[in-house]
Order: C-alpha cells, then sequence, then structure tokens
C-alpha cells in the first residue's frame, strides 16, 4: 500500500510559500479597522476589518477573523475570512481555513476540512487592477 503525500511534503519541512520571513504581524489579541497595505509576508492572528490592497502574502492564523475586501499576491486561510478576495498568485484554505464570500484567483487549493462557499472565478491574471467581480474602493454601486 502506498503512502499519499500531502502538497508540502516534498523536499522541505516547511510550505513552499512558508520560506519566506515575516515582515510584519497582528496577534490574537489585536483587533484592527482600516485600510492596510505591506510588502512582503504578513502573518495575521488576531481580528481585521476593512480593505487590504496591493499586498504581497498574507497568512491567516487558526484564532483570526478577517471581513472585508482583499487584494493580494498569495493567500494562505487557517482563520475565517468574510467578503471579497482577489489574488494574482493563489489562494490557500487550509483544513482549519474557512472563506464566505466572492473569489477571483488563478489558483485555489482547499485542504479536506477547509471550507469555501460563494462564487468563484479562476481565470489567469494578467490585469493590473481588480476585474469586476471585485470592485475596487473607489467604485460606486450601480442601481438596478
Amino acid at each position: 500500500m502506498s503512502v499519499a503525500k500531502s502538497l508540502f511534503a516534498k523536499g522541505s519541512s516547511k510550505p513552499p510559500s512558508l520560506r519566506e520571513e515575516i515582515s510584519a504581524f497582528l496577534g490574537k489579541e489585536t483587533s484592527f479597522e482600516g485600510k492596510m497595505t505591506f510588502q512582503g509576508m504578513f502573518r495575521l492572528e488576531g481580528r481585521f476589518e476593512g480593505e487590504i490592497f496591493d499586498s504581497g502574502t498574507l497568512i491567516v492564523g487558526e484564532a483570526a477573523v478577517i471581513k472585508g475586501k482583499i487584494g493580494v499576491h498569495t493567500i494562505i486561510i487557517s482563520g475565517h475570512v468574510e467578503g471579497d478576495l482577489f489574488a494574482k498568485g493563489r489562494v490557500e484554505i487550509h483544513s482549519s481555513g474557512k472563506f464566505y464570500g466572492n473569489l477571483l484567483t488563478s489558483s485555489l487549493i482547499i485542504d479536506e476540512g477547509g471550507v469555501f462557499e460563494g462564487c468563484c472565478k479562476m481565470e489567469e491574471t494578467h490585469q493590473e487592477e481588480s476585474p469586476s467581480l471585485i470592485p475596487h474602493k473607489e467604485d460606486h454601486p450601480e442601481s438596478s
């Protein structure tokens, strides 16, 4: 009987997405509301409500809760995320992760036990701005 290897078991003790050094961290007891941008890798363990745009890799820890609009290169979800998510690179939802909302990405990985509820559009993302599935903060809602 062969044993299946996980995506992260090949040649490294760390997942490929975690080889970079974390440049910022918000702890479990932290709550933040507003607009955020960052470069590199950011780990969030607390609560965040607002907008994150034009950013690198966001790691959402198991205790984290995020509500809002997110535009990043890569997101790794082990906690709870609600809202609109645009990822130029990839989205990983780990076994403890939960995502509820609209998703646009070119690569999606969901581990067994991970939760995704919402709309997903997958395409190669070459444009500089988020497509219309996820409106920018400057966009005004149109009446139907």
